[in-house]
């Protein structure tokens, strides 16, 4: 007999995803970060359905450079992390991107991927805008512009901030361009996976901190950042899913 219907079983699921085993140990991430989580209406909608197209977009770490193979990319971590929570689902992840490419660039691709239309984006942005040294208004300008239009085609969107990186740090002013970011999203209602602040913590506690890893470890911890990033933006982009579920 059935308990509960398809919504309410998903809805159930998705809470409790981040105490999952899988997410535990080297992949830990504080409840505060995930509590960043916004609701994801078309995401829920098409969760529900039973088929959901997403949209990676971002520069060169979407595809996982200095990892063992393509498959331990962070997208493709993500893919499998969402086939495991949920086998039933028809998912399609499309990865787009490239080295040295700013959000106009990335904006770009977007507008061109859209037959068909994905029901979520996941952009990451705003490193090579901080290493450029390229000003945080211009960076603002093209990300109101990209959140605008998929608000107005019912496209969820998830920002994803820069890596952390104590180089970066150094020589750029990396708060600017992180403020930047969530005060665009903020203006359109998108969500911001704040990567730069979880890499962070998994550097200072020890768990994955790719600067002062040994050459002869950097593949596997890359490998292993990718697989735990990709874990934790599936928890995030489920629990977004369950916050818009509660709504309806």
């Amino acid at each position: 007999m059935r308990c509960c219907s398809p919504r309410v079983a998903f809805l159930v699921l998705a809470l409790l995803l981040p105490a999952l085993p899988a997410a535990a140990s080297t992949c830990e991430a504080p409840p505060e970060l995930l509590d960043a989580a916004l609701p994801l209406p078309a995401t829920e909608r098409a969760l529900a359905e039973g088929a959901l197209r997403v949209l990676v977009v971002g520069s060169a770490s979407v595809f996982g450079p200095g990892s063992s193979t393509p498959g331990h990319a962070w997208p493709a971590r993500l893919e499998a992390s969402l086939r495991e929570s949920r086998p039933d689902l028809r998912l399609e992840v499309k990865v787009l991107g490239g080295r040295g490419l700013t959000a106009a660039d990335m904006l770009m691709m977007i507008e061109a991927a859209m037959d068909p239309a994905p029901q979520l984006v996941v952009w990451q942005v705003g490193t090579v805008e901080a290493a450029r040294g390229i000003e945080p208004d211009w960076l603002a300008d093209r990300l109101a512009s990209g959140l605008g239009w998929l608000k107005d085609r019912g496209i969820d969107t998830v920002l994803m901030d820069q890596q952390f990186s104590r180089f970066l740090r150094a020589n750029a002013d990396i708060t600017a361009y992180q403020d930047t970011i969530r005060i665009a999203a903020a203006g359109q209602g998108a969500a911001v996976f704040p990567r730069y602040e979880l890499m962070r913590f998994w550097a200072d506690t020890d768990r994955i901190d790719l600067e002062r890893a040994p050459r002869a470890q950097r593949s596997a911890l890359v490998d292993q950042l990718g697989e735990c990033l990709g874990q934790t933006v599936s928890a995030f982009v489920l629990r977004g899913a369950a916050e818009a579920a509660k709504l309806r």
